[in-house]
């Protein structure tokens, strides 16, 4: 699939569902919507249906990032970062739908009480060993310096049952590409995706600055029989596992599907957050995912 799947948009989250590809994104006007094809090259052309509209004013009123669809016995969860339109504020909210209908309505559920509080961004669902987890990107203060990956436990998709965990940071010089320096442009870690595969867990993330040409996906993978909680039981790749290529720039922020990388990447080198959402299938070596150069 050489061409963009969908000319615009970033951060995208699609699945597959009783025969049809999902696609959940944010929307106009502060909105998310949920876009439902029969097939994955059918999702740029599929309505936008909205499924929750963020209220006029408050603290979670703007700036909607990477909302993800999960689908946990019978009911859909919705997990959005959002804000008052101050970034600093940003914090992870939960949806959650009447029924099993993906493009049904869709409730909020509040603030996920993530201790402490922190500024919180890209969260996704953790399913391992028959418990869950909550997994995001956050700052380990209040200023943003770094954006680390952060994990806890939890009692139900809605309820924290215990602190936050940091589990990884940008360290390798593939990780900090696009920084400014401390107190200047923040060095990053974001996006983590859960990708299983066997008995194996793997967490597929972001990292140097989504702005840059040398945004890139990295692997942490934790040990067989491995307690998500302890981070020396998670393992990082040293080097990025997909990163630009001669003619594709930027890719990160992927979602897997069936045997499918779903990620955004700049429009051509240099355009920055100005961004396509591209589609190309990877294989496996072992339980090892091989996802090649973006094309």
């Amino acid at each position: 699939m050489s061409d963009p799947l969908i000319n615009g948009g970033a951060d995208p989250w699609v699945i597959r569902y009783q025969g049809s590809y999902l696609y959940c994104h944010a929307g106009p006007q502060n909105s998310i919507v949920v876009r439902k094809a029969a097939e994955l090259t059918g999702l740029a052309q599929a309505p936008e249906v909205c499924v929750w509209r963020a209220p006029a004013t408050g603290p979670f009123s703007r700036e909607l990032w990477a909302p993800e669809l999960h689908l946990y016995k019978d009911r859909w969860y919705i997990y959005v970062a959002a804000d008052d339109g101050n970034n600093a504020h940003h914090r992870m909210i939960a949806l959650v739908s009447e029924d099993t209908n993906p493009q049904g309505t869709f409730t909020f559920a509040g603030k996920l009480a993530l201790t402490p509080d922190r500024w919180a961004i890209d969260g996704t669902l953790l399913s391992h060993g028959g418990r869950l987890y909550f997994v995001w990107s956050g700052w380990a203060g209040s200023e943003n310096v770094a954006q680390h990956l952060y994990i806890c436990p939890m009692q139900d998709p809605l309820t924290p049952s215990g602190p936050r965990v940091r589990i990884s940071s940008p360290t390798y010089a593939w990780e900090t590409r696009g920084s400014g320096g401390p107190g200047k442009l923040p060095t990053i870690n974001e996006g983590p995706q859960v990708l299983q595969h066997g008995s194996t867990t793997h967490l597929i993330y972001s990292a140097s600055g989504s702005w840059c040409d040398d945004y890139c996906l990295g692997r942490l993978t934790l040990q067989a029989g491995g307690d998500p909680l302890n981070p020396a039981h998670w393992q990082k790749h040293p080097e990025p596992v997909f990163e630009k290529s001669d003619t594709i720039f930027g890719p990160g922020h992927g979602s897997f599907v069936e045997n499918w990388i779903v990620y955004h990447a700049a429009r051509h080198s240099g355009s920055g957050w100005d961004r396509v959402i591209r589609a190309q299938p990877f294989t496996w070596k072992g339980d090892i995912p091989v996802f090649g150069k973006p094309h």
